[in-house]
């Protein structure tokens, strides 16, 4: 999909590091904007109501929304599934701030595979134990639902894509999204189509400037 890149720069004005992760000339994520990525987990997890939860997180970026699915007390285990091994070994070798965190935690499993591809299957995203269902699937991949790293990855975010993603869950688990962009009807109908009850949350944060009022947005989904 294009150049992978880690870099780290001092920010001037605090004098903290940040760390950032590029794919050619898009950013994937940067540790000096993290709030969302965080909300994800949270928001996700709030929607449940209920302990020894079995988690799985698309995309693992600078671990921020890992990070905060094991914070929760009620989480029992954790599969982090990203397509781009050099991440997982960036966080294996310590050299981002969450990986000592992660590759510590018996809780957390780190897998690198395709999220997407595993999201269709049957077999779902433990190759330990096929078919094996989850309390909560939360996503951080793509920009948003219609702003893609690749192509292949439109079919989840489409009624039977959502539906399918769905048979992994238990009863009255929750998929969770997190999205760049503002909140979108469309995707709030394909939403609406696939799980029982949805609701979308607006994430406010300060952009680079310090100015308020930059935002994400969060979608959850309950299936029935």
């Amino acid at each position: 999909m294009g150049v992978l890149s880690l870099r780290r720069r001092k920010q001037l004005s605090t004098g903290m590091d940040v760390y950032e992760i590029k794919l050619g000339d898009e950013f994937l994520m940067s540790s000096q904007f993290t709030k969302a990525e965080i909300e994800l987990a949270r928001l996700g997890l709030a929607a449940l109501g209920r302990g020894d939860l079995d988690v799985v997180v698309g995309g693992l970026g600078l671990g921020y929304t890992a990070q905060a699915v094991l914070e929760n007390p009620g989480v029992r285990s954790l599969i982090v599934v990203d397509a781009l091994a050099e991440v997982i070994e960036w966080h294996e070798q310590g050299l981002l701030p969450l990986g000592k965190q992660l590759t510590g935690d018996p809780r957390c499993r780190l897998v690198n595979s395709d999220f997407f591809a595993l999201s269709a299957s049957d077999d779902g995203f433990d190759s330990g134990a096929p078919r094996r269902r989850f309390d909560a699937i939360l996503v951080d991949i793509d920009h948003s639902p219609r702003n893609l790293l690749h192509p292949r990855h439109a079919a989840l975010y489409q009624p039977e894509g959502l539906v399918r993603l769905a048979t992994h869950l238990h009863p009255g688990g929750v998929f969770a999204l997190w999205s760049n962009d503002p909140p979108d009807d469309v995707f709030e109908r394909v939403l609406t189509s696939a799980f029982a009850t949805t609701t979308t949350h607006v994430v406010t944060f300060d952009n680079s400037f310090g100015e308020h009022g930059a935002s994400n947005t969060v979608y959850v989904g309950i299936k029935a």
